[in-house]
């Protein structure tokens, strides 16, 4: 049997970062918090576009989207205040988990030339940002009805105090992570 994101956290992930890092307590072992999907939109004009980027935004993700205004013009970007410049979802409890675990299982691993993901993504609280280039990747697309392609950004945040906490949570959960190589020439 397979398990699912949540349950190989809870009973592969916990013990483990608790053997190696010597947490006493459960509780006190770093989680997910929160998964941020976004999407930046600033240079599209046509409006058919931009509700077929947030239509398939929201079956990505299977919630509802949120958009992301401007603040201040910038007239070297050609933004206006109000001007719709990005689209965003945020996840939390079983709808993160159900995301994450088609993410780290099927999308990533379709991704073209995909080697894993790289040690220097994460930030110095063990949270983690990938950008995809391509948002056709995920199952719940199918090919011929997308008439553009869009890259997006995903953030996972995590409740570790550092990076190697944050590292060795994400690898738990079997997300594949580059070894970053110092010795190079």
């Amino acid at each position: 049997m397979v398990m699912n994101t949540f349950e190989q956290y809870n009973k592969k992930v916990v013990p483990e970062m608790q053997k190696a890092f010597g947490f006493k307590n459960a509780l006190s072992v770093p989680r997910i918090t929160k998964v941020s999907v976004n999407v930046g939109v600033g240079r599209i004009k046509d409006e058919k576009q931009l509700e077929e980027i947030r239509r398939i935004l929201g079956l990505i993700t299977g919630q509802k989207v949120i958009s992301r205004k401007a603040k201040k013009a910038i007239a070297s970007f050609k933004t206006r205040i109000g001007m719709v410049i990005g689209y965003s979802v945020t996840l939390r409890g079983k709808r993160m988990y159900d995301f994450l675990d088609r993410f780290i299982h099927v999308t990533l691993p379709r991704t073209r030339d995909f080697r894993g993901i790289s040690e220097k993504s994460f930030d110095t609280s063990g949270n983690l940002t990938i950008g995809i280039k391509e948002h056709i990747v995920f199952p719940e697309l199918v090919g011929e009805d997308v008439r553009s392609i869009f890259g997006f950004e995903v953030t996972i945040t995590t409740t570790a105090r550092n990076r190697a906490y944050g590292i060795a949570l994400l690898k738990g959960l079997g997300l594949p992570i580059q070894v970053a190589d110092t010795h190079k020439l």
